[in-house]
């Protein structure tokens, strides 16, 4: 009865001991099969860079050939390299020359002429409160007057304080000489009102007329009327947009230009260089007597 008992506990015990080492050895083969394609990968790894390895053997074989190759051309090579480099160094000076003379190109651009240093002298303090703007580039110099200076609104008649600036414009420009002086009247491109109350039918007839009214205020003050001309150009050369009161107010202006005399018709260069002698008088004719109806010219004596 005993022994019964034992052979029945046996059995059991024997199971458990089977199942608990075929999970040991699960276990242990899945960390084998790991390890295997760890190894695997590694295996894969090392090929690719044994390829790398090869196609660089390769191209440093390559690359040794081509050395070797244009070290056979190398004294030629230096002899091009020499002459390009001298080459270079010709043109480095060529550029310099060519710098020194921009340089002083650009000198003689900015230098600004005794006209303008004697007109920026005599209207310091209309320049510096803004009622006159004062510019030159390449020997053409503007002075800019804002129209509300000169005019009020649609007017062509002078203010005091306008005229007061044209008469120190003037004093500084009479003495001017190979110089054309144009006189340009521009205006915003706000119409004149069209119930006919307006002096002008347009804004051209007012730029042109208030062109005209200063240049007849220069001659008056003694600036040669051989070098005044005017313009009127109306809306139609703006400086800023006219969709603001600002732009509208740059735009509403008299520019006195100082141009080259060369830009002056061929009569006008003239008068600058040498007057013009009065042209000899004629001799004095006797009338034609046409005779009375019906009558028959005497005849002429032989």
């Amino acid at each position: 009865m005993r022994m019964r008992w034992c052979v029945l506990l046996l059995v059991p015990l024997v199971g458990c001991v089977s199942q608990k080492a075929f999970d040991s050895k699960s276990a242990e083969a899945h960390t084998l099969k790991q390890q295997y394609d760890e190894q695997q990968e590694q295996m894969k790894a090392l090929e690719q860079k044994l390829s790398e390895t090869k196609a660089a053997a390769e191209a440093a074989e390559k690359e040794k050939a081509e050395l070797e190759s244009s070290l056979a051309n190398s004294d030629a090579e230096r002899r091009a390299l020499r002459k390009r480099v001298d080459e270079l160094a010709e043109l480095n000076k060529e550029l310099s020359r060519n710098t020194e003379k921009l340089e002083a190109a650009k000198e003689a651009l900015e230098k600004k002429s005794s006209e303008y240093e004697s007109l920026a002298k005599s209207l310091k303090e209309e320049i510096k409160t803004g009622k006159i703007e004062l510019s030159e580039l390449k020997g053409r110099m503007v002075v800019k007057m804002k129209d509300k200076i000169l005019f009020s609104s649609g007017s062509t008649k002078l203010n005091k304080e306008g005229q007061e600036a044209l008469e120190k414009v003037a004093q500084a420009l009479k003495d001017v000489e190979g110089k054309l002086i144009r006189v340009e009247g521009h205006t915003d491109n706000v119409p004149l009102p069209a119930d006919g109350k307006a002096e002008f039918a347009s804004n051209w007839e007012l730029s042109t007329t208030r062109a005209l009214v200063v240049v007849k205020l220069l001659q008056e003050q003694g600036v040669p009327p051989t070098m005044l001309s005017a313009l009127g150009y109306g809306e139609y050369q703006p400086m800023a947009s006219n969709q603001t009161a600002e732009g509208r107010s740059l735009n509403r202006r008299i520019e006195i230009v100082l141009a080259p005399a060369e830009q002056a018709p061929s009569a006008v260069v003239a008068a600058t260089v040498k007057k013009a002698p009065a042209p000899a008088a004629k001799p004095a004719t006797k009338p034609e007597v046409k005779p009375a109806s019906g009558v028959k010219p005497a005849a002429k004596k032989k």
